[in-house]
């Protein structure tokens, strides 16, 4: 196997631990000597043992010589757990190579270093793209405090989201569904709008043969509208709710919903008197939330994009024609008047969930 498979196992490691890390990022890691993988690691949860550690004691003492595939730089200094690159050095590992280098700027690059003065023979940028994508939620907090958004959407080959009479369920595949599935078990938090827990009243677990865990839920409601009654607050599930409302909504209402164990924060309004989606990811990333799956429906994700919250974009988009222009479409509101105010995405990837094709982009 060549050094860009090998890596690629290490990726595949590291996704083991997304949305189970932060405020660390997901690492995964990978010992090879003489062509044969003798250890693998993968970090699972702050305060837990790094990827390269795990891998080291997989490896049960046959890591001297070897060579270490990681997809995020060794750390080097000390938190709740000891640095990295020392335990790389001890095992006697002699070559190391590295996906990407530590976006932390108090500490990009001295993990390399350190291995190199070791007399380490290291090489970083393998596969660079992808690990940096992995890690896309923790650049993001660790540089401005920050939550990375996903916009998910699903929608019919002609842009629509639901029939004239408001059908919807299912217009994705089971496939596709699943998948979102194991989308929001790798998020921190799963948000949506008041207009959503109205019309749907979902649960917005995760559901997968294997278990799963439910992420954070987050409902922006400027007026406090959801019912006491919704499933959310069922306590079905033991995943924090947080209701995002503003000053505007009743008293009593907020006590009846704290009532029920919900998080009811009041943050600041936007021009139009709605909650501010600025506010929100702040309190968000003060809470250590580094990833959002934003799951709302036209209007939460109209304002999402015109507010530049969105990082990513997800959209399926199923074999269906509904026709006419009497359904519901992916967005509500005032959207780009000219071209060059178009958001653009970059980095497109395609994936097919039997005849579903879902469209992933960063936005430029």
């Amino acid at each position: 196997m060549s050094d860009q498979q090998f890596m690629q196992l290490a990726l595949e490691q590291a996704a083991r631990g997304e949305g189970r890390t932060a405020p660390n990022p997901p690492v995964g890691a990978l010992i090879v000597k003489n062509g044969e993988i003798v250890g693998r690691g993968y970090h699972a949860a702050a305060g837990q043992p790094h990827a390269e550690v795990n891998a080291i004691r997989d490896a049960a003492g046959a890591a001297s010589g070897s060579t270490l595939y990681v997809t995020l730089e060794p750390c080097n200094h000390t938190g709740r757990t000891g640095p990295c690159t020392e335990a790389v050095i001890a095992a006697g590992i002699s070559r190391v190579v590295v996906g990407c280098v530590d976006p932390n700027p108090s500490v990009a690059g001295s993990g390399v270093e350190r291995l190199q003065q070791a007399g380490i023979d290291v090489q970083t940028g393998l596969l660079e793209k992808e690990c940096n994508r992995l890690i896309a939620p923790f650049a993001k907090h660790i540089s401005t405090g920050l939550p990375f958004v996903t916009l998910k959407m699903a929608m019919t080959l002609d842009g629509q989201t639901a029939t004239s009479n408001g059908d919807s369920q299912w217009i994705s595949n089971e496939q596709s569904r699943r998948y979102v599935h194991e989308m929001r078990d790798r998020s921190d938090a799963v948000m949506v709008g008041a207009g959503t827990v109205l019309t749907d009243d979902p649960l917005l677990t995760t559901r997968l043969p294997q278990g799963g865990r439910d992420a954070t839920r987050v409902v922006i409601d400027s007026q406090l509208r959801m019912s006491v009654e919704s499933k959310l607050l069922s306590g079905e599930s033991t995943a924090p709710v947080i209701v995002f409302a503003t000053e505007q909504a009743e008293p009593d209402k907020r006590k009846r919903l704290a009532a029920t164990g919900a998080d009811v924060v009041i943050t600041g309004a936007d021009a139009q008197g709605r909650v501010d989606l600025n506010s929100v990811l702040t309190e968000l990333g003060k809470r250590d939330i580094q990833s959002v799956l934003l799951e709302g429906g036209a209007t939460l994700a109209g304002e999402s994009v015109r507010t530049g919250i969105v990082d990513r974009v997800a959209i399926f988009v199923a074999p269906l024609l509904f026709g006419g222009n009497d359904g519901s479409f992916l967005f509500n509101g005032a959207g780009s008047r000219l071209l060059a105010d178009a958001t653009r995405l970059s980095d497109i990837r395609t994936r097919m969930f039997g005849d579903d094709i879902l469209i992933e982009g960063e936005v430029a």
